[in-house]
């Protein structure tokens, strides 16, 4: 697919106006800070259904947009480009598309994104993605691909008028050799023409406002663009443990020994004595850093309403069910 015709598609895309993420950051009232949800794409009917409940109950709430993932090796890339255009046409939601390099050559990701666009969708988080399989096994680059989201941010941006986002993450990536490398990428990526970022899951805020402070002092410039911390709120600690176990991100001994203990020794966990626990600890997490001056809240929902729903009743941020 060529560049001039994926940059026809964005700037047709981008008549009707759709804000940028900044954009919508920045418009929300002094008085409420803005929140937004991560979706995943659906595996089979029954939980498209699933998706589509959660997605018509966020939408009363009015984040300030909505992220749809995008699954390892592009193993859900027809299903994500699906789903997340019925979010545009069909909702009053802001969808962000998530893209990345693993196992997609250059005219892939063009085609990927020139089907974005043909969705009205010229919000795209960049990410260079885990390797399918094994997330934390070798990264290895399609021959005729790219090897780091900074060049995926510059092929997006060289593609029309489209708004990037990319990842970041508190406590170091994984692959980094130190948290100096970590910032050092973090900043390419943003100078590359990225205009926020959204972090991985944490549950230290210090790590958080070391990210920050880290960013600022290699470049106060690209310093200033947003950084959305992102929160989990946690209902199962078997699921948690997993999704940190292939993420690379670490769950702090004593929230570990809290959850285990409310958990229990039974063969199966004690999901609601757990459920509370994640609750509490993702309100405590919102309100620090909502005092800390966040510019937004990112949660993941894994597709499901009520936990996160709750964590922002708590902080203020939405109604309290009648």
């Amino acid at each position: 697919m060529s560049e001039e015709s994926v940059r026809g598609r964005a700037s047709r895309g981008n008549a009707s106006g759709t804000p940028s993420i900044v954009d919508r950051l920045r418009s929300e009232p002094n008085a409420r800070i803005p929140f937004s949800v991560e979706f995943s794409p659906p595996r089979d009917a029954a939980a498209e259904a699933r998706l589509w409940r959660a997605v018509r109950e966020f939408e009363q709430l009015a984040p300030a947009f909505v992220s749809m993932t995008y699954g390892a090796g592009g193993s859900t890339r027809d299903r994500t480009v699906r789903v997340t255009g019925q979010i545009a046409e069909e909702t009053t939601l802001l969808p962000v598309a998530h893209l990345t390099a693993v196992s997609h050559s250059v005219d892939e990701l063009r085609s990927m994104v020139g089907s974005y666009a043909d969705r009205g969708i010229t919000n795209i988080l960049v990410l260079r993605g885990d390797p399918p399989g094994d997330p934390l096994g070798d990264w290895e680059k399609h021959p005729d691909g790219v090897e780091y989201a900074e060049e995926l941010v510059r092929l997006v941006r060289d593609l029309g008028d489209f708004h990037v986002g990319v990842a970041s993450f508190p406590e170091g990536h994984h692959r980094a050799d130190d948290l100096e490398q970590d910032t050092r990428c973090l900043v390419g990526k943003l100078r590359a023409g990225a205009e926020y970022s959204i972090t991985q899951m944490f549950f230290d805020v210090d790590d958080y406002l070391r990210l920050r402070d880290r960013v600022s002092a290699y470049d106060a410039e690209q310093g200033a663009k947003p950084i959305i911390p992102e929160i989990m709120p946690i209902t199962s600690l078997r699921s948690v443990r997993r999704m940190l176990e292939l993420s690379g991100t670490t769950l702090p001994s004593s929230l570990d020994e809290k959850f285990t203990r409310a958990a229990g020794s039974g063969h199966e966990e004690d999901r609601a004595a757990v459920r509370e626990v994640g609750i509490e600890l993702a309100t405590n997490i919102g309100e620090r850093l909502i005092s800390e001056g966040a510019p937004g809240l990112h949660f993941i929902t894994l597709n499901f309403a009520r936990a996160t729903r709750e964590v922002l009743c708590n902080l203020g941020l939405a109604p309290a069910r009648v």
